[in-house]
């Protein structure tokens, strides 16, 4: 790795990781093209530089994180189906984070489901304007399906905010609501994820020289500063025009990279 190719993961890092797009897929994409994706430290990379969009979330939303004990309680529980799944299936989803194949059918089919929601779920937008409280307390129980809905992306190219997003809609929230509380709940999700892959990481006997650490470095401040943009403006927008840009987009990166597996450049590296 250099730090031409820290640069463009950091980037896309920041810019996917709140939208609905799959900011791994999209890694692996990008870390595939440059034929780093099956180096221990580039797996190791796309994982820690998580951290800096975390911190964008709690510099944005920094008064949420103070509000309350139970509003600690609600993440916990909304968090718990992940480890208990990401446990048992580790072996596993590293085998699909080494392959753009799973990555493409995974944006295929979120991205027709992404066409649909807006459709789906238009009653939550309209009982939101007339009940404007009503979506601004998550139940226990709400939060905890919401976390099985997250649990869809430990398969690369399905979006965590995107899982996340729609199970908050599936629980009467509308698109503001959900995707804030996807923000909240990445969180210790990927606060988890980067413990658990630098526990495994050094545990597996491989260290890190200085300029892996260079590179770690500025790859989280990178992500943080392109994240509090991607951030403000998707809110903004998911608000006022919903879901199908994304499903558009993600149907057509699916479409072209099985294009180029097939015609011109095979992408799988297992």
């Amino acid at each position: 790795m250099n730090y031409i190719e820290v640069i463009i993961l950091a980037i896309i890092e920041g810019f996917t990781e709140y939208l609905p797009v799959s900011s791994t897929g999209h890694m692996i994409i990008a870390s595939s093209f440059m034929k780093i994706a099956n180096d221990d430290f580039t797996k190791l990379f796309t994982i820690v530089i998580q951290l800096g969009a975390i911190l964008a979330v709690l510099v944005l939303y920094w008064k949420q994180f103070f509000q309350s004990v139970d509003f600690y309680v609600k993440l916990f529980i909304a968090f718990i189906p992940a480890v208990f799944f990401g446990l048992l299936f580790n072996n596993t989803i590293d085998g699909f984070l080494e392959s753009p194949l799973v990555v493409a059918v995974s944006l295929i089919l979120g991205g027709v489901l992404l066409l649909k929601v807006d459709n789906w779920f238009k009653s939550n937008e309209e009982f939101d304007a007339k009940n404007p409280i009503a979506h601004s307390e998550i139940s226990y129980l709400t939060a905890l399906k919401i976390g099985f809905f997250q649990c869809l992306a430990m398969i690369p190219g399905t979006s965590r905010s995107g899982a996340t997003i729609v199970g908050g809609m599936t629980q009467k929230l509308n698109r503001k609501a959900a995707a804030e509380f996807s923000f909240f709940l990445a969180v210790p999700t990927m606060f988890g994820a980067t413990a658990k892959k630098l526990y495994d990481y050094f545990g597996d006997g491989l260290v890190l020289s200085v300029p892996q650490i260079n590179y770690l470095i500025i790859g989280n401040i990178i992500a943080f500063f392109v994240a509090i943009i991607a951030i403000k403006s998707f809110i903004d927008y998911l608000s006022k025009k919903g879901f199908k840009i994304f499903g558009y987009y993600r149907i057509i990166l699916g479409i072209a990279l099985l294009f180029i597996h097939y015609f011109i450049y095979p992408l799988s590296i297992i």
